[in-house]
């Protein structure tokens, strides 16, 4: 029988049950109801009445109103006459009251109607006693009829209770066992239910998968092993440094190349926690060193490292192995795959293009230096006098000359700053000196826009530690970059300040400020904003930032859009 034909005959069944329960009920109940009504309604009506003419019959010699109340209830016991016997009796006490009427003082006619009142009385007095019973019997046939379609209605639900859901449930716990079984690779499990039920269909389709299950895992070892070696011999021949590590931290394999740098055997390295490989090599410890404390920040790490008699420089990647588990849904780590990229072609080339920008750069500054001396020349009244438009062809070409001198400067500090020619004199620097420099170099520009040099430096700071002419240069283009980005009639605040034992300068402008998607790049070189309509090469930040981190120190920018920046950098102080 299907799993669901039992379903709808065991709910059906229930559902039925509960139906002829339900009517039983409500038809021995409205019958119970009839019964008593019919007490309620006849014969307690009758005694009511009765009770009333005796009271009214009682009062005849005193009050004139006694006939009346004696005739009103005759007349509703005259419409209440229900059982045997009734409707004489109520004759007799009619044709009584008449003759009443006609002789109030006989006493003989009182005492009959009396006499009539209890006989009507009585018969309705017994007539209540025989209903009573009549409905006691009802009632006792109603608890029994109830209690025995009840427990009939029981003794089903309870087989139904007990057979049903076993038989659901138990073959659902056979088959996840089963399923269990096959997840741990044991594909000579199998299932049978009897029957023809949905779950013996379940059976035969599981044993089918369970035997292509033996059938693959049997026939599968040798392409596993085929895939493994193709893996191992993929990695051997990578150009780049690759290691692999479990969980634990244990070496699973190392290609040729990592065996070349490192000077080690494999299997002095395979199979070995690699801390302990670090232990007595430097090179394996200088690579695992953001393993044991790993590296926050997001660069990737250079690394020089001296193999095959030359230098060459590696960029170091750490990449994490997650893997979901099937049947799963957490991804759980399984280890860690260290690789090495050879950039020694790309190191080399930059190094090309440094010396090639530093060379350029130099010797451009001697034709433009004759181009400026040119200029003065042709400026000097001695010489000759000039026309308007010769004056106008002359000052244009003085500010391209000094703008085309100004990026030359700028990328010979680019070009020295990459090759590390460039001198550094650090020392104890005089803080009220620094900051007086670059501030008199922009007064002239400030006062162009009517722009207030507020200059705060907090009590007690004097020295710090920096190269004085490289760090007045850089305070300068802050300043300088403050007043070509800020408003007419505005502020810019020059700050020195004492941060956790360093020294910390800042410029803030109360500018247009910076659209929070450029921030992160501001210090990158030739960046400018999209859609700056002011001057500039967009090298003066990026040399600031190699100026200030060769010293030791770190530069940042903090701007709040349509409200302007705050720059700021941190020197060592003294």
């Amino acid at each position: 029988m299907k799993i669901k034909t039992k379903l709808n005959i065991g709910v059906g069944l229930l559902f039925v049950m509960i139906v002829v329960l339900s009517v039983l009920s409500v038809w021995n109940i409205t019958k119970l109801k009839k019964d008593t009504n019919n007490i309620l309604v006849a014969n307690y009506n009758t005694l009511e009445y009765s009770r009333n003419m005796l009271l009214a019959l009682e009062e005849i010699n005193s009050d004139p109103l006694a006939f009346e109340v004696f005739e009103k209830h005759l007349e509703k016991q005259k419409k209440n006459v229900t059982e045997p016997g009734e409707k004489e009796t109520t004759d007799k006490i009619i044709t009584h009251f008449a003759s009443l009427k006609n002789n109030p003082e006989n006493t003989s006619l009182q005492s009959s109607i009396r006499k009539d009142l209890t006989e009507l009385m009585q018969l309705n007095m017994s007539a209540i006693q025989h209903k009573s019973s009549v409905a006691d019997d009802t009632a006792q046939n109603a608890i029994t009829v109830i209690s025995v379609v009840g427990m009939i209605c029981f003794l089903l639900a309870f087989i139904l209770l007990v057979n049903l859901p076993s038989n659901i449930a138990d073959p659902v716990r056979q088959l996840t066992a089963s399923i269990r079984q096959i997840a741990n690779q044991n594909y000579k499990e199998r299932v049978h239910f009897e029957g023809s039920s949905e779950f013996s269909e379940l059976a035969s389709s599981f044993n089918t998968m369970a035997e292509k299950l033996q059938e693959y895992s049997e026939s599968r070892l040798d392409k596993i092993l085929k895939g493994k070696k193709r893996i191992e011999t993929l990695i051997d021949n990578m150009q780049d440094p690759v290691i692999g590590i479990d969980e634990n931290k244990r070496v699973l394999f190392v290609n040729n190349e990592a065996l070349s740098i490192t000077g080690l055997q494999k299997e002095n390295f395979v199979g070995q926690l690699i801390q302990d490989v670090a232990v007595n090599n430097d090179l394996v410890r200088n690579i695992i060193k953001d393993l044991m404390y790993p590296y926050q920040g997001n660069d990737v790490e250079s690394m020089k490292i001296y193999a095959n008699g030359k230098e060459s420089y590696f960029e170091k990647n750490i990449i994490d192995i997650n893997i979901v588990p099937t049947g799963e849904q957490d991804s759980q780590f399984i280890g860690q795959v260290i690789m090495l990229h050879n950039i020694t072609p790309f190191k080399e080339l930059d190094l090309a293009k440094t010396n090639f920008i530093g060379t350029v750069s130099h010797e451009f500054k001697t034709p433009i230096s004759s181009i400026k001396m040119g200029l003065q020349l042709l400026e000097n009244e001695k010489i000759g006098s000039l026309n308007d438009d010769q004056k106008n062809l002359v000052n244009g070409i003085n500010e391209d000359t000094n703008r085309l001198l100004k990026i030359t400067g700028e990328l010979l500090n680019i070009a020295q700053v990459e090759s590390g020619s460039i001198k550094l004199n650090i020392g104890a620097a005089n803080i009220s000196d620094i900051v007086k420099y670059a501030v008199e170099a922009n007064k002239a520009a400030a006062e162009q826009k009517n722009i207030s040099l507020e200059i705060i430096i907090e009590n007690g700071l004097e020295l710090v530690k920096a190269d004085s002419e490289k760090t007045s240069w850089v305070l300068n283009n802050l300043i300088s970059n403050a007043i070509r980005y800020s408003y007419q009639n505005s502020e810019i605040i020059v700050k020195v300040q004492e941060v956790n034992d360093t020294v910390v300068f800042s410029v803030k402008d109360t500018g247009q400020g910076i659209e929070p998607k450029y921030v992160n790049r501001v210090f990158d070189r030739y960046f400018r904003i999209p859609g700056s309509k002011k001057e500039g090469t967009g090298l003066g930040l990026s040399i600031s930032k190699e100026l200030i981190e060769s010293q030791g120190g770190n530069i940042e920018v903090e701007s709040e859009y349509g409200a302007g920046s705050t720059f700021r950098f941190t020197l060592e102080k003294i």
